[in-house]
């Protein structure tokens, strides 16, 4: 089978990384950031989106922003992460039944491919899906159906495990049973109303649905 992994809050918790990113960037602008409640949404959609519907669209600013927080995920940023417990056993669980795995993620590809590279379980994914730094959309669905066509695998083979709606509505548009975690940003009534096929409330949980 295909598995399909998010990156943040599926793998890794980066939320202290991503929150000191946006608190710089807004910074670097000259404006506020925004509480605690609205930078955890922001986890899962492109960043051009989210500095967007604060900086009311303004092109040269969210560009700035973007930029700024660039920078700093070159400097520390990237390495503001934490592995969730239970992940790398997870992964090697799936590798040692033959299982094919790959990364599909909102973050841009050049950040992804840093952190990937430096998990201890990255060379256990194949493939990385991820957007064009330049791009200011990054939708899951077109990037999952990128995979299953690459992989040659059947959808009814192959999950999409992430944390948010993203994962799943990605899921849902391609025919992939998606399988959402509750350990990440979403919860459950996110998952489930985007049409979650099932939840797992820890990675061993995953095992079982294999």
């Amino acid at each position: 089978m295909l598995f399909l992994f998010d990156l943040d809050g599926t793998l890794i918790d980066s939320e202290v990384g991503i929150f000191a990113g946006i608190r710089h960037s807004m910074a670097a602008v000259g404006a506020e950031a925004p509480d605690d409640a609205t930078m955890r949404s922001w986890i899962g959609p492109p960043l051009r989106v989210s500095f967007g519907g604060v900086l009311d669209g303004n092109a040269e600013r969210v560009e700035a922003a973007v930029a700024a927080y660039t920078d700093r995920f070159h400097d520390v940023g990237w390495s503001e992460h934490r592995v969730y417990d239970g992940i790398p056993e997870l992964i090697a669980a799936l590798a040692a039944r033959g299982h094919r795995l790959a990364v599909v993620t909102s973050k841009t590809r050049e950040h992804a491919e840093r952190i990937l590279n430096h998990l201890p379980f990255g060379p256990t994914f194949e493939r990385l899906y991820a957007p064009d730094p330049s791009s200011a959309r990054s939708e899951k669905a077109e990037m999952v159906a990128a995979a299953v066509a690459d992989f040659g695998h059947d959808p009814a083979d192959t999950f999409m495990i992430g944390d948010r709606r993203y994962d799943m509505e990605g899921a849902v548009a391609n025919s992939v049973r998606g399988i959402g975690v509750l350990w990440g940003f979403g919860d459950r009534e996110e998952l489930e109303t985007a049409g979650a096929w099932a939840i797992a409330a820890k990675p061993t949980d995953i095992l079982s649905l294999a």
